[in-house]
């Protein structure tokens, strides 16, 4: 039996499950039973660090408090589970989320309130993505619950329930364990739902409860059980028939696979898809990554007008398309400027389909219903033909004399060349959206960036929690200076941690995402010593490398030693570009979202 939880495989007697919160396809239904345990280790603090093992945590992400450590000290005894000590809580958030894109599912732990109230903003951010994160803190003591007392982390008021009030709407599932009689049962409930719904959870722990023995503890727990989600066998087969009816009757066809492909586990179902179907494929900005791009008819990314060359014009003549996973925002659609009829459109979401104006199938789930429609659908070629015909390859930036400054361009251009199946690109919000997007994935090169949220500084926190997830992957991470001034202490933790990512801090004074859309003084940002920086977090401690470059010939050599003398160090590569250096998808892109941001407001 398939034991593989998260991404741990677990070989183990007392385990029985399928892929519970695991990226890959497969079954999701699982029963995990632990082996009973003796009693003087029966407590809360180690239930909770067994069940975070066995669904394939073996990394939290951590910020220190007074209500929080002793439930550290317990969690840090698991041998299965080592603690990454983060400079604040929002690196520790960003981590976990970044963990989560690889692994399958993420936790940090941070304490009461001042912890909770600041990772907020990263548990939001991995809810729009769908990413299945414990969020753990270390709450009051239990006898303080209800006493009408007032205690410090808290904004001075006799109500605790401030922080829990401000996650109910950012996380699926929240608990508050103050009491040790169901406290396995909340636990084993949040975690389960978490995986289930891959959304975040809020388990708030009572600071003096993790170290107390209990009955329920030393006894075999309930058994953590994920029911299989089956679709409606009609409902299956009457939305298999009018997509398959719809779509084999058109001429030129087309699929696109969006973000949601993720949290549905249909990437395989997708791919059978794909080549039974003949059609081109394309992909969502905020879905590169979650399809190869090495399969046959890949056309590149579906962006609007600021897509891969010939994409747009494939995608928007055709008479027919199906959207797997698609999320239509105000970036993702270009300032809603995308060229798209909804009578043309086959929309698969995770568990319903809609067909054009048509009927629409709810309790269909994505997966079920690839693989049924891909025995379906008659072999059609025209409109990867008509790809074939008018695709012109991209062109390489022109040469230039060796000392010219640097362009964003040609460093891309290189950084083209470091990718294999052995590493993995992190983009941060900002022109590193559009040039990384302009990068071709080698087969099982990962890649990760935060569309739907897009917070500023994620990149940091994602990279140290990535690269912790999947050591056997060299993460490259491209990141804009404004960002980097955001979240830049966690450097430290990457050093610390012996990771070997590969940072490229892109300086270019400011924020430029911002410029594009709306200029002003307040995008104009201090200019730091990024080096310098690094080079006194480094300290002497940890093997580091840094390099500065301002022309190409500086960037071959650097690319040239990170990749070689260097290769099991972090680096950290300045790259100098001009202000007003930017791609030409920002420059479009920005111009349509500010002019959908500008609009004025409807007469009433």
């Amino acid at each position: 039996m398939d034991t593989q939880i998260g991404g741990l495989d677990l070989n183990t007697t007392n385990v029985i499950s399928t892929a519970v919160g695991s990226l890959h396809d497969g079954d999701i239904s699982s029963m995990i039973r632990a082996t009973p345990i003796a009693h003087s280790d029966a407590t809360l603090g180690r239930h909770l660090a067994r069940r975070l093992v066995q669904v394939g945590v073996t990394d939290i992400f951590t910020v220190p408090g007074d209500f929080n450590l002793t439930l550290l000290d317990h969690l840090i005894a698991e041998p299965g589970l080592t603690n990454i000590g983060c400079c604040n809580e929002i690196n520790a958030g960003y981590a976990a989320d970044g963990y989560a894109r690889s692994r399958g599912v993420g936790a940090c732990v941070v304490t009461f309130t001042v912890g909770g109230l600041s990772v907020i903003n990263c548990i939001a951010g991995s809810y729009s993505e769908n990413l299945p994160i414990i969020c753990i803190i270390g709450g009051p003591n239990s006898n303080d619950y209800g006493t009408n007392r007032i205690l410090h982390h808290t904004i001075g008021l006799p109500d605790f329930s401030q922080e829990l009030r401000c996650f109910q709407t950012v996380t699926c599932y929240q608990v508050v364990v103050n009491n040790l009689e169901d406290a396995h049962e909340q636990i084993d409930t949040a975690i389960a739902t978490a995986i289930k719904e891959s959304k975040p959870v809020y388990i708030s722990i009572a600071c003096n409860l993790p170290a107390i023995p209990h009955p329920t503890f030393s006894r075999e727990p309930v058994p953590f059980f994920l029911a299989p989600r089956m679709s409606n066998k009609m409902g299956l087969e009457l939305a298999v028939e009018a997509t398959a009816a719809f779509l084999n009757k058109s001429v030129k066809p087309i699929i696109v696979g969006g973000p949601k492909i993720r949290v549905a586990k249909a990437r395989d179902a997708f791919v059978e898809l794909a080549e039974a179907s003949g059609y081109p494929i394309a992909v969502m900005p905020s879905a590169k990554g979650l399809i190869p791009e090495h399969l046959t008819r890949f056309i590149g990314t579906y962006w609007g007008a600021v897509s891969s060359s010939f994409c747009a014009e494939i995608v928007e003549s055709a008479d027919a398309y199906l959207f797997a996973g698609s999320v239509f925002n105000d970036y993702s659609s270009v300032g809603y400027s995308l060229l798209l009829k909804k009578e043309k459109a086959i929309v698969v979401q995770p568990d319903r389909v809609v067909v054009g104006n048509g009927p629409t199938f709810g309790c269909v789930f994505m997966k079920d219903f690839l693989l049924a429609l891909s025995k379906r659908l008659k072999k059609n070629t025209a409109a990867y033909d008509n790809y074939c015909r008018i695709h012109v390859p991209d062109g390489t930036p022109t040469e230039r004399s060796p000392k010219e400054p640097l362009r964003v361009n040609v460093l891309f251009k290189h950084i083209q060349k470091m990718l294999s199946s052995d590493s993995a690109v992190i983009a941060e919000t900002g022109d590193s959206w559009f040039n990384c997007q302009k990068l071709k994935l080698p087969e099982d090169c990962g890649y990760e960036f935060q569309m739907q949220y897009g917070s500023i500084g994620w990149s940091v926190g994602a990279t140290l929690g990535y690269a912790q997830a999947a050591k056997d992957k060299r993460v490259i991470a491209c990141i804009g200076d404004g960002s980097f001034q955001v979240t830049a202490q966690d450097v430290s933790t990457m050093i610390r941690y012996e990771q070997k990512s590969i940072i490229f801090l892109i300086n270019n004074g400011g924020y430029t995402i911002e410029v594009e859309i709306h200029d002003g003084p307040y995008n104009v940002i201090k200019n730091w010593n990024y080096t310098g920086l690094v080079d006194a977090i480094h300290n002497g401690q940890g093997k580091c490398w840094t390099a500065k470059v301002t022309n190409e010939e500086e960037v071959k050599s650097a690319i040239e030693t990170a990749m070689g003398e260097m290769k099991d160090c972090f680096c950290f590569i300045e790259a100098i570009c001009h202000k007003d250096d930017t791609s030409k998808e920002l420059l479009e892109w920005g111009s349509r979202v500010s002019a959908a941001n500008s609009r004025p407001p409807n007469p009433q």
